[in-house]
């Protein structure tokens, strides 16, 4: 044990001194002796020094008291929608519903002899479509028909239907919802045929007579406009064979 006193102490800084060895130290394993003194214990360094500059700084308060200084400034609604609302477009413009195209294409599905303007006849509107749909529907419930499934799904079925034939037909191509809405318009005068149904039976010879008359003027007003918004001149017989197809089963719906 005797090199323990020529342990080096700056290895570890403490503020034990090792300045008295009177006490001697025996023990059972006899030998030598082992003399030290703990004293001078610093109890001011416990807690640690930290230096002042180290400090956190503290801010003073130059706010009012319950009235604190926000931090977020909300902007105006006008930053959101632009400098003014009237600069915003119309609702239904938004939603696509044109009065004005609406009321052109009907016209022109009334007037099958009218040119067709392909350019509005390109549009998806099927606000007018829904209209005629649920009109059709509503004069065979006046007839004594429940139909509106048939409707729907015929509609949708004839719609798809038209949509592939065109695809292949034409060489620009056709959207789902322009083949929807040009059928839809075009469903008009088989609204005048279910009109009529319910004043007197269709179950005759001039029954039979005024749904070809319907058919042949609901084909021809589409095929029409089919060829003046996809460019398909010389076609129009090969686009109204469907179509009369398709609208030959809304005049069974309305006949029987």
């Amino acid at each position: 044990m005797s090199g323990f006193d020529n342990f080096n102490t700056d290895f570890y800084q403490t503020s034990y001194s090792i300045d008295d060895q009177s006490q001697p130290y025996g023990g059972d394993h006899g030998g030598g002796t082992y003399n030290k003194q703990y004293a001078g214990y610093d109890y001011s360094q416990q807690g640690g020094y930290v230096p002042p500059e180290m400090m956190p700084q503290q801010q003073p308060y130059t706010g009012q008291i319950f009235q604190p200084t926000p931090a977020y400034t909300p902007s105006s609604p006008q930053s959101f929608y632009g400098s003014n609302f009237e600069d915003e477009p119309p609702l239904l413009e938004e939603l696509g519903i044109n009065f004005d195209h609406i009321w052109q294409k009907t016209l022109t599905v009334l007037h099958p002899l009218k040119a067709a303007d392909g350019s509005i006849m390109n549009e998806t509107d099927l606000a007018g479509p829904m209209v005629f749909c649920l009109a059709f529907g509503a004069t065979l419930l006046l007839a004594g028909k429940i139909q509106f499934g048939y409707v729907y799904g015929i509609s949708a079925i004839g719609c798809l239907g038209m949509f592939c034939l065109l695809n292949l037909m034409s060489m620009t191509g056709v959207s789902f919802g322009c083949v929807a809405s040009v059928l839809g318009y075009c469903l008009l005068p088989m609204i005048i045929l279910s009109s009529f149904a319910i004043v007197f039976s269709l179950q005759g010879m001039m029954g039979v007579i005024l749904a070809a008359s319907i058919i042949g003027w609901c084909s021809f007003s589409a095929s029409k406009i089919f060829i003046s918004a996809l460019a398909m001149e010389g076609q129009q017989l090969l686009v109204a064979y469907p179509c009369a197809l398709l609208y030959g089963v809304f005049a069974l719906i309305s006949v029987f």
